[in-house]
């Protein structure tokens, strides 16, 4: 049966002022929300079900001002080429060219980080997304491992990839999560907590308040490392853009 409601989940809405609004569907959603996607240059509006798109759209709009007012704040893309300055495990990494055609790899010293890669424009870019994604398989891959002990979980399967919007996403039936490759750039504290919130979702699969105590066991507060994605997520959309 066809449904009658007037809006439907992924659906692009035109915003006075401008701006663009998405709709999505969380069944997980306690309430309607909007948030901004930074990569994508747009407002999201999630409601619970598709039968309450209707109020998330008339809240968007009562909030156009706010939103055009976010997006135009929205950090501008940073290009991956030889000197440019990237975020990195919470502090910064210099990219640099070395000529030839080898691969990227990460030098600490005592001036920081450096990202050194062959390859020349789009080739060089390339080896150095490849690298950031290996740091955060193998980072992400150790943290959630330590998490699945503390919970008595048994083996997941992990993957990385490049979401839009979100950092991760837990399935509990597949005993499957998948991360962005771009959290390897926010602070360590920020990355562990992320694997300890998917992980907690194979004991949990909403965002109740036992599952906010399971995050709570696994990492303490919560809080300040939401407050930094929100904050800082932008910066790390940004990057290669």
């Amino acid at each position: 049966m066809k449904s009658s409601a007037p809006y439907r989940t992924g659906q692009r809405l035109p915003l006075e002022g401008g701006a663009q609004l998405r709709l999505s569907v969380n069944p997980r959603a306690r309430r309607i929300s909007i948030r901004i996607d930074a990569r994508a240059g747009e407002a999201v509006a999630v409601a619970p079900s598709e039968r309450r798109l209707s109020d998330a759209v008339t809240f968007a709009r009562s909030k156009a001002d706010w939103i055009a007012e976010r997006l135009s704040a929205r950090p501008s893309g940073t290009a991956l080429v030889p000197g440019a300055v990237i975020p990195f495990r919470g502090g910064t990494a210099v990219l640099e060219a070395t000529g030839g055609a080898g691969s990227a790899r990460l030098v600490e010293g005592g001036d920081g980080f450096r990202i050194v890669s062959g390859g020349e424009g789009e080739a060089f870019a390339r080896r150095v997304v490849n690298l950031l994604k290996r740091l955060a398989r193998e980072t992400l891959t150790e943290r959630t491992q330590v998490h699945l002990t503390a919970l008595g979980q048994g083996p997941v399967t992990l993957g990385i990839n490049d979401p839009t919007s979100r950092w991760g996403s837990c399935s509990p039936m597949s005993r499957s999560i998948r991360y962005s490759w771009r959290v390897v750039m926010a602070p360590p504290a920020v990355l562990d907590y992320l694997a300890a919130h998917e992980v907690a979702h194979l004991v949990h699969a909403d965002h109740s308040p036992a599952y906010w105590s399971v995050v709570h066991r696994l990492v303490g507060d919560h809080r300040p490392f939401r407050a930094w994605l929100r904050q800082h997520g932008g910066d790390l959309h940004a990057v290669g853009r």
